[in-house]
């Protein structure tokens, strides 16, 4: 890469510029903790029981670590070599040493005088190992896991790295997992893989997960092809898509239809006037200018934007989310007095989601999706039938449910359907390994599931009912069949010898 590229300017950031700007979408890691916020300047972000501000993250590359220090600023860590003098000295084992409380010599209130003073969380770690009587009779396992320990109380350390689907996946399942329906990262792999999603598809997807799906397709495509969304009641969520921070390139190829009219669709009753008899002030989303805005006014959907920030128990951060994924023209009722400039704007959003539907209407009924992905808390069932039909011969589909009862009757009923080859049901299994020198073993504690998968491909179905001349042919084969074996039972004369 040129360095002359990397100057700010227009250009998208995602995924391009590596370089935090003001206005992206960034993901703060700690340890195993992960925070999705926005970088706004003066804005207090509030992880892990601390608070900073984010200005400073601005101008350097994703990846670098900061040090929350006195005031909420976060400066950047140089990197040094740790000290491993203390460590050098170390016992033979931990049996002689016990946990009466009096091995350290430094109190709550002495260890709360040097936070005040201003004194680094490496400081006051390096202190405590001073101070205690019982460090150096410890094993080095022990002191490494003593000083890990400290370092995670004591030392404010955050990572600002940039949103992925990985990440995300992680992130939600970690801390909100009943807002993606439970759904674990290496199970959301798996329907990515068994989707077949790449660039140029024309994929339809209908999911309850806060748009972590619909956001992990985005990413693999890519900004190439298009997506048909479906979704129930008033509007779609799309609080983990805002999360990803993709460009307005990506938001063009994406369409949504409500869920409601999938039936007329089929009946080919589907017309333009359904769409304007809707409720109007139930439209949630809209993409008048490429940005996702998000207008939840049902308690269901009040629910799934709270996943925006899911490790955050804080309302000022969860509105922060809301309202940075938002068109700021979405407070132009509140800050200007005019009535009718809101009407008039509220109108031409409307016109403007009106002709997304029939452009999504229209996609739909080419009937030649390249796919079908399902991740929803309703019953897959009478789902997947029903959209099984807008997709083309040949083309995989991908059914996630939290539990394998509503699955099972759905491999049936597409068995007694027909139209569909090498179903499967799958389960993934997952668990995390501890790697580390002389102490690598599988962690005691593991997911007790990730949800189950329902795949296979669709085929042309059978079309001899429709077509006379295949079904006369048909029956006189069958006339053949039956006349064969009364031949074949015919006794042989007895002779008389």
């Amino acid at each position: 890469m040129e360095s002359s590229e990397e100057q700010p300017g227009p250009q998208p950031q995602y995924p391009g510029n590596h370089c935090i700007r003001d206005g992206d979408f960034v993901v703060l890691k700690r340890e195993d903790v992960f925070k999705a916020v926005q970088v706004q300047r003066r804005k207090k972000v509030t992880f892990e029981k601390q608070w900073f501000y984010l200005d400073n993250v601005i101008g350097h590359s994703y990846g670098t670590t900061f040090e929350v220090t006195n005031g909420g600023s976060l400066q950047p860590k140089k990197k040094k070599e740790e000290p491993t003098s203390e460590t050098k000295e170390a016992g033979t084992d931990n049996r002689n040493i016990i946990d009466d409380g009096k091995s350290q010599k430094l109190t709550q209130d002495d260890i709360k005088a040097l936070k005040d003073k201003g004194i680094k969380g490496e400081e006051i770690v390096q202190q405590l190992i001073e101070n205690s009587t019982t460090f150096r009779d410890k094993t080095e396992f022990a002191q490494d896991k003593y000083i890990k320990k400290k370092k995670k109380k004591y030392e404010a350390m955050i990572t600002v790295v940039r949103p992925s689907t990985r990440i995300l996946s992680v992130m939600y399942y970690a801390r909100e997992p009943g807002k993606i329906n439970h759904m674990r990262y290496d199970t959301l792999a798996q329907m990515l893989t068994l989707g077949n999603i790449r660039a140029g598809n024309k994929m339809i997807v209908m999911e309850t997960c806060a748009g972590l799906v619909l956001g992990a397709m985005m990413e693999r495509m890519g900004g190439f092809g298009s997506i048909i969304q479906l979704y129930p009641g008033g509007g779609p969520v799309r609080a983990a898509t805002a999360c990803f921070g993709f460009p307005k390139s990506f938001l063009s190829g994406l369409y949504e239809f409500p869920l409601n009219k999938v039936d007329s669709l089929l009946n080919g009753t589907f017309s333009a006037e359904m769409l304007s008899s809707e409720p109007k002030d139930n439209a949630s989303v809209e993409e008048s200018n490429g940005t996702l805005e998000e207008k939840q006014t049902s308690e269901q959907e009040n629910e799934d934007s709270i996943a925006e920030a899911p490790e955050s128990n804080h309302p000022e951060e969860q509105e922060t989310m809301e309202i940075v994924s938002q068109d700021p023209d979405y407070k132009e009722p509140k800050e200007s007095g005019s009535k009718k400039d809101y009407i008039q704007e509220k109108q031409r959003r409307q016109e403007e989601q009106k002709k997304r539907h029939l452009e999504a209407a229209a996609l739909l009924s080419e009937r030649n999706a390249d796919g079908l992905i399902v991740a929803s808390r309703f019953h897959p069932t009478p789902l997947l039938l029903s959209l099984l039909d807008f997709v083309a011969p040949s083309r995989p589909f991908v059914v996630y449910c939290q539990y394998k009862e509503p699955l099972l009757e759905c491999y049936t009923k597409l068995r007694e359907r027909g139209g569909v080859i090498n179903l499967r049901l799958s389960e993934t299994w997952l668990r995390n390994y501890q790697v580390l020198p002389d102490r690598s073993h599988p962690k005691l504690l593991m997911s007790g599931g990730g949800g189950y998968l329902l795949s296979g491909f669709t085929v042309a179905m059978d079309n001899l009912k429709a077509d006379p001349s295949l079904k006369s042919s048909t029956s006189t084969l069958e006339s053949y069949k039956t006349e064969e074996p009364a031949a074949k039972k015919r006794k042989c004369p007895e002779s008389d010898s």
